[in-house]
């Protein structure tokens, strides 16, 4: 701020900004980005694993306006959607269909002769792919 010395002694004070270390800021972003423009529009290539069956199966039946049914057969095996599938891929599939629905709602469906551990094994997997809630089927669906 600079002050001004009027007539009669009174001091006044005059609001001037000083613009000097905005331009400089300016200037240096403006130099830092001109640096930084080439390296950022290099590309880079990226190998995705190839689409096995059982993704295409799944993509198939996952969808959004229908529930997703997690069967658990009478000799423990594991469906989602009348798609057959290892206990050990489960979570991972399970992921990938809830990142393309609005909510991670699954209904379960065991097996009347299958085994109680099998359930709760299959839901504990279920829980570990995303799903919140499980909810139990009681009736049979039509």
């Amino acid at each position: 701020m600079g002050m001004d010395v009027g007539v009669g002694g009174k001091v006044k004070v005059k609001p001037d900004m000083n613009v000097t270390p905005l331009v400089d800021v300016v200037l240096v972003l403006l130099i830092i980005f001109m640096v930084l423009a080439p390296v950022m529009t290099e590309a880079f290539n990226v190998r995705l694993p190839p689409k096995d069956d059982k993704d295409e199966q799944l993509d198939q039946v996952n969808d959004a306006d229908k529930p997703l049914v997690l069967s658990v057969g009478d000799d423990g095996s594991v469906e989602v959607n009348t798609v057959a599938l290892d206990r050990a891929e489960l979570p991972e599939r399970l992921r990938r269909m809830f990142n393309a629905r609005p909510d991670n709602v699954l209904y379960l469906d065991g097996g009347d002769e299958a085994p109680y551990g099998a359930v709760l094994g299959a839901v504990d997997l279920a829980r570990q792919g995303g799903a919140a809630p499980v909810v139990m089927i009681t009736k049979k669906l039509e």
